[in-house]
């Protein structure tokens, strides 16, 4: 090997190269650092929750449900999966049971939110969540909210004549049976297994109401 200390070397280069790419880095890194960063573009946005009206100033992309939870702290509405498999965030919009982790805010101005908060509270519960607290309805309680308000909107839809894959026939009236409940309730998971016992608990509220 040549002892020519002006030789250059792959390893030489390829370390040469390495500390040349980290030094610029550096200043770039501070720069953007020290760059103020524009705040994000918000949209108004004004709707009935829970009776109430409420005005907020979001980022167009925030969804129902973090608009929910994260800005009018009404936190009895869950974030299950966020993708609308789970049903944990289940409200009722205008009297339509949506998953609100599935639909913006924004698209909501001057409707009417009703969330678990808003059927009852303790000392005056609806129907439907003492039919829960009756019939055990619940083990961990995390799908709760969702499984009520849920079970609610259905036996609204029922009682409307709504139709359902169980209600082929659109001539026939949806009736409050155990397979028409348990097709329209599908969407609601209970990870701790207690459908019977949801069950149960709409029926005795079906048989007041529907």
């Amino acid at each position: 090997m040549s002892s020519d200390t002006t030789s250059v070397t792959r390893r030489g280069v390829l370390v040469g190269g390495g500390v040349c790419a980290a030094a610029a880095a550096v200043p770039a890194a501070e720069v953007q650092a020290a760059t103020p960063q524009p705040a994000p573009a918000t949209m108004k946005v004004g709707m009935t929750v829970n009776s109430a009206k409420r005005e907020l100033d979001l980022d167009p992309r925030t969804t129902l449900l973090d608009a929910l939870r994260e800005h009018l702290h009404l936190n009895g509405t869950k974030k299950g999966c966020d993708h609308g498999q789970c049903g944990a965030c289940t409200v009722i919009v205008d009297g339509r049971r949506i998953n609100s982790c599935l639909t913006l805010a924004v698209m909501h101005e001057g409707d009417a939110v009703t969330t678990i908060e808003g059927l009852g509270q303790p000392g005056k519960l609806h129907p439907m969540q003492a039919a829960f607290v009756k019939h055990d309805g619940y083990q961990c309680g995390y799908c709760t909210p969702g499984q009520i308000c849920s079970a609610v909107a259905v036996l609204d839809e029922i009682r409307a004549g709504v139709p359902s894959h169980a209600t082929a026939d659109l001539n026939v009236r949806p009736r409050a049976t155990n397979d028409e409940m348990r097709e329209r309730m599908s969407g609601n998971i209970c990870r701790c297994g207690a459908y019977s016992n949801i069950l149960d608990a709409m029926t005795e509220v079906a048989g007041r109401r529907v």
